[in-house]
């Protein structure tokens, strides 16, 4: 058994190898299972109250060489007692900008962070730009040492010949990540294309407020597996989100793995994911100022103000690019051997000198 524990002191509810192959799951706990599994590594959460194989609840465990925190620093207090003179890593999935609170969460355990001088593992160079900057803002920079690894993608995941149905769009992603302004987007777009269609589904741990739109198909959570199966065949995975921008942006990597382009904006990491700019639309200031007016509105007045944004032009650039690729343009996408999960995993064995 490795001598490296993995501890997850945030997550909503536990979850370990079952729960990727047979249920929803969000990324970054689906990334922790495919990383902890490759490297026989123990796994522990804070809310786990049974034990089962490598998934365990919080407790004492001989041998630990190394910790790796999940996300949030504010544990390490919990693993400095429990697992003294291990070494600690914290791996960061979240966008850290200075003054932000999980910046501030940061700053306040600068004293731990120093004493055990601590590694923050990065999923993106975009997203380690952030933690460098609250770093340094935080008199860390000296003594916290930041690096970046890849989230992983099976690397079973290839593109398997399925037809391409090119009216079909797909989004699956957690709804708070711009899901409203998608399905405004993409009711202009089935204006001019009225045989579009769109495929939601979500990882489980948001539910989608309820709403009917001509053309979209509510799947709900979806285990992984099945969500694979509906990329397959899209013409691609529509995705225009910049209100949480992506740290990684597991939906972009799969859905390349898959051999399903992505359209989306160029925000986060999508550009430094993605390596094509064909798959990018600016992000212009005219969408924010959209979503910050309708989403104000009452739910039953958002369908009206997507209707009146269409007339100026607000979401011409995604029509046109749909029509585009629907028109023979559509952008090849393969897997990409940076985001292997055996890629993935060998950067990790390095650091943690296993």
């Amino acid at each position: 058994m490795s001598p490296v524990l993995f501890y997850d002191p945030v997550c909503r509810r536990p979850y370990d190898t079952r729960t990727l192959r047979t249920q929803a799951m969000g990324g970054t706990e689906s990334t922790l299972v495919r990383v902890a599994d490759a490297l026989d590594a123990w796994v522990m959460q804070h809310n786990r109250s049974e034990d089962w194989q490598r998934y365990r609840r919080p407790q004492a465990l001989a041998g630990i060489a190394a910790v790796v925190v999940n996300r949030d620093s504010r544990a390490l207090p919990f693993v400095q007692r429990t697992f003294p003179g291990a070494q600690v890593y914290l791996w960061l999935h979240d966008r850290l900008e200075p003054g932000a609170r999980r910046a501030r969460w940061l700053a306040a355990t600068a004293p731990l962070l120093r004493q055990l001088a601590v590694t923050a593992v990065c999923v993106s160079d975009s997203q380690r730009a952030g933690v460098e900057a609250v770093l340094a803002g935080s008199g860390l920079a000296a003594v916290v040492r930041a690096l970046t690894i890849y989230n992983p993608v099976d690397d079973a995941l290839q593109p398997d010949g399925t037809p391409v149905d090119a009216g079909k769009l797909v989004f699956f992603s957690s709804p708070n990540k711009g899901l409203a302004f998608a399905l405004d987007a993409f009711s202009a777009l089935r204006r001019r294309m009225p045989e579009l269609r769109l495929v939601v589904g979500n990882p489980g741990y948001k539910r989608a407020p309820p709403t009917s739109r001509a053309g979209v198909e509510f799947r709900g959570a979806l285990p992984q597996a099945r969500m694979h199966e509906e990329v397959r065949s899209a013409l691609c995975t529509f995705f225009p989100n910049f209100l949480i921008p992506e740290t990684f942006g597991l939906v972009f990597a799969e859905s390349h793995a898959l051999g399903t382009p992505v359209l989306t904006l160029d925000c986060g990491a999508a550009r430094e994911v993605l390596a094509d700019p064909q798959q990018l639309l600016p992000l212009r200031a005219a969408y924010r100022i959209y979503e910050a007016s309708a989403a104000a509105l009452p739910s039953r007045w958002r369908g009206a103000a997507a209707r009146l944004a269409a007339t100026t032009g607000l979401f011409d650039a995604f029509s046109e690019r749909i029509h585009a690729w629907r028109a023979g343009a559509r952008p090849r996408a393969a897997p990409d051997p940076r985001f292997r999960l055996s890629a993935v995993t060998a950067q990790w064995r390095a650091l943690l000198s296993l």
